[in-house]
């Protein structure tokens, strides 16, 4: 008999206080075209991933305006409004100007375009998580964030979070508005972030780390990761994603795909648990590639 596969199995944690979501997310970016443009090469496949997503017990998913750009967030709104308890978290502050392009835009006006648009476009009345896409180094830190918080207060976001930023960004960005998630790249061998995680589990604050499956030189056959997923009966990835996990009960990853086996890989690896000598040994050897 299968073993039974859901999100539950990793955990939950409470986002700003009043949103409890199971810590294994989803990242809709790659329901997008190449280069996160454009509709997806397989529309059907991308549709049923995302109806995959919440029969698996996904309640929190990551997506942003700029992820098509509105494609994302249109398909999301297509196969799961009304979402039925569903965490639908987006980000705005990028703008696009062709496959792989990005350009932060942090205008006041240009971020409320970005949140009304957000709430049209996936049918909502209020964001349960918006989050700053990036801080944009060309538009005043204060104009910015009062923005946010001038959001927040009209009552067009419930929550704020922000993304790849440092400890700094975070406590300067605290004087405006609560903080309730961060969202950097992290996995078990980009570690740059280290300073910024033990931040947030030590406040509170959900991280949710995108790429959170690379495992780079540690994926070769005969590597340590290797061993121990053959030993686990698991994939190189399906142990990185148990690592990412078990390395701070805020960690929110949201690892993303357009296909449905892929999801369920995902999910399957909550239900690994590693010891703590394999956890330590992971640790190691992906310093050691430092």
């Amino acid at each position: 008999m299968a073993t039974k596969i859901s999100a539950a199995a990793s955990g939950q944690f409470t986002i700003g206080g009043d949103l409890t979501v199971n810590r294994l997310g989803f990242g809709a970016m790659r329901v997008t075209g190449a280069g996160v443009w454009g509709d997806p090469a397989d529309p059907a496949g991308a549709k049923a991933t995302l109806k995959r997503v919440h029969e698996l017990g996904i309640n929190f998913i990551d997506t942003a305006d700029s992820y098509g750009p509105e494609v994302s967030e249109n398909l999301i709104h297509e196969v799961l409004h009304p979402y039925k308890g569903t965490v639908i978290a987006t980000k705005g502050g990028l703008t696009r100007q062709g496959p792989g392009e990005w350009y932060p835009v942090g205008r006041g006006p240009y971020l409320l375009q970005c949140v009304r648009m957000s709430l049209r476009r996936l049918g909502i009345d209020r964001i349960d998580l918006w989050q700053l896409h990036r801080i944009d180094p060309e538009t005043s830190r204060e104009e910015q964030f009062e923005a946010i918080a001038q959001m927040r207060a009209d009552g067009y976001i419930r929550h704020v979070g922000l993304s790849e930023v440092t400890v700094a960004d975070i406590q300067e960005a605290q004087r405006y508005f609560p903080v309730v998630t961060v969202q950097n790249q992290y996995n078990l061998v980009d570690r740059k972030s280290e300073a910024v995680l033990d931040y947030c589990e030590a406040h509170g604050i959900g991280f949710i780390p995108w790429y959170p499956l690379a495992a780079g030189e540690l994926a070769k056959p005969g590597s340590v990761l290797d061993v121990i997923a053959k030993r686990l009966g698991a994939t190189p990835s399906q142990v990185a994603l148990a690592w990412t996990l078990q390395r701070s009960p805020v960690m929110l990853p949201i690892p993303g795909t357009s296909r449905v086996d892929h999801l369920e890989e995902n999910v399957a690896a909550t239900n690994l648990t590693l010891s703590d000598d394999e956890f330590a040994e992971l640790d190691r050897a992906a310093k050691a590639l430092t």
